[in-house]
Formats: C-alpha cells, sequence, structure tokens
C-alpha cells in the first residue's frame, strides 16, 4: 500500500470509527434515559464526557485491557454490583474475558495483634483500625493489577475476616478483557491512577449501617465489638471514602434490585455487540 493509499485507508477507517462513536454514544445515552425513568435508577451520576470515552475505547482500543474501579462505603453493594455486573457479561464461564480483584484479600496479616489482645472488643479498645488504608497493602494489589494490565498472571493472596491471616497463596488472576477491581480504596489516590473507568456505589448510610451489622456476625463481631468498629467504619468513610465520589466517572445506586443490575448490563452489552458486529 503506497502513501497515497494509506492516507486514504487512515482517513475512511477513522471517518468509519467516528461514526461508530457517534453511533454508541447515542445508543447508550437512550439506555440511561430509560433507566432515569425508574423508581430506583441505576447510574445516579454520569460525568462529562464519560460515554464518549466510553465509546471511543470500545471502537478504537479493542486489544486493550480495560480496567474498571468500583468503590463504595463498607456494604454498600460493591461486591453485589460486581457480581451481577459478571452474571450478565458471561452467561458461560469463559476465560479470558473477566478477571476480578478484590481489595479485601489484600488485607496485611493481623493475626499477631488479634491473639495479643485476646478478643476483637479487645483489639479496638487499643484503638486498632481495620479501615484505614494502611491495613491494605495496596502496593501489592496495584502492582498486580498492572501485572495483569501487562497481560501477566498474578497469585492474589487471600484474607480470613474471623483469623486476620493472610495467606500469600491464593488465587491464580489471569490477565483477560476487562479488569473488575473493588474495594473501600481503590480510587484512593495510591492506586487511581492506573484505573480506566472509576465508579463509586453510593447507598443511604441507614441501609449500610443494617447491611454492616449482618455481614458483622459472619465475620465474628457482635455486641461491642460491632459497635466500636461501625464507629470507626463512619468516621473513616467520611476521611477516605467518601471524597472519591467527586472523582468518579459515575455513581451507582447501592439501592437497586440485582436482578436490575444484570438486566441493565445485559442490555448495554447487547447494544454494543449489535453495533460492533
Amino acid at each position: 500500500m503506497d502513501t497515497f493509499e494509506l492516507t486514504n485507508y487512515n482517513f475512511y477507517s477513522s471517518r468509519l470509527d467516528m461514526e461508530l462513536v457517534t453511533t454508541i454514544v447515542d445508543a447508550l445515552k437512550e439506555i440511561l434515559e430509560e433507566d432515569k425513568k425508574q423508581e430506583q435508577p441505576l447510574f445516579l451520576k454520569v460525568a462529562d464526557n464519560f460515554i464518549l470515552n466510553i465509546a471511543r475505547r470500545v471502537v478504537q482500543e479493542k486489544k486493550k485491557t480495560f480496567l474498571i474501579g468500583i468503590t463504595g462505603e463498607s456494604a454498600s453493594g460493591k461486591t453485589v454490583f460486581v457480581d451481577n455486573t459478571i452474571e450478565a457479561v458471561v452467561k458461560e464461564k469463559k476465560e479470558g474475558i473477566y478477571t476480578v480483584i478484590r481489595q479485601d484479600d489484600y488485607y496485611k496479616d493481623t493475626s499477631k495483634e488479634l491473639i495479643e489482645a485476646g478478643s476483637y472488643d479487645a483489639l479496638f479498645k487499643t484503638g486498632f483500625s481495620f479501615d484505614t488504608p494502611d491495613v491494605i497493602d495496596l502496593n501489592l494489589m496495584k502492582n498486580h493489577l498492572a501485572k495483569l494490565k501487562e497481560g501477566l498472571t498474578v497469585v492474589s493472596p487471600k484474607y480470613d475476616f474471623v483469623t486476620c491471616v493472610s495467606d500469600p497463596n491464593g488465587d491464580v488472576k489471569t490477565p483477560a478483557k476487562v479488569i473488575l477491581t473493588e474495594g473501600l480504596y481503590v480510587l484512593n489516590e495510591e492506586i487511581r491512577d492506573i484505573m480506566d473507568v472509576k465508579v463509586y456505589v453510593f447507598t443511604p448510610i441507614d441501609v449500610i449501617k443494617e447491611r454492616w451489622y449482618k455481614r458483622a456476625v459472619s465475620r465474628g463481631k457482635v455486641g461491642e465489638a460491632a459497635d466500636l468498629q461501625f464507629k470507626d467504619v463512619n468516621a473513616t468513610a467520611q476521611k477516605y471514602v467518601r471524597p472519591t465520589y467527586q472523582i468518579s466517572d459515575c455513581i451507582i445506586n447501592g439501592m437497586v434490585d440485582k436482578d436490575y443490575i444484570k438486566i441493565i448490563t445485559d442490555k448495554i452489552l447487547t447494544k454494543l455487540s449489535e453495533i460492533c458486529s
């Protein structure tokens, strides 16, 4: 192909790409408009140019890994959103489509501190907190995410919320087209610069409190221990988590029924598939 032909090819290719981008933007906007009419819409807020940037990536960066960071307060519904999005993405389990990295797996081992204190109640009374960024190995987590984006396989640690033991030999995580990562601090300064899309899950505090106490029981925290930790959870959320609301690309409703998450995600994916096929 000579220079003239190459120039013409690039021109028409670019023109076709932009037409495809425009079609995707219009389709996604239509879905969001339908979502707004729901009693509990999934999308509460979308940043300017967010849809355009997504459409450009779909069309022009097909071979690149897409890293989506999802945050929100403890018990806001991050895991529910991720799990139900995945169900919509892959009706049959296939390799190479998605990989999930959960921040909860990257808690530092604090089993020694728990044993020395004798109980969770005693540990919390010393001022120890499980809800600040320094108890998470964010450096290791960021390193693993970066490697996955480069096409490398990693082994994530595994954390036990009852014993506070961190096992370095957790799950094998393989590279994929989409990497979903969720946790309290995935949009904090130490790690957010590698995210391609930043999502915040918003849920009212009274709902968060109810959900949190139910989950605390399964993690061995009841009575005073649970009260002490929830007080800390609320204080640290104010300092570390809620500010990331402002820098998120979109705000997701943590009150949405899980079936609706699957429905709207499937609708988006089906539309993208129809346009790009």
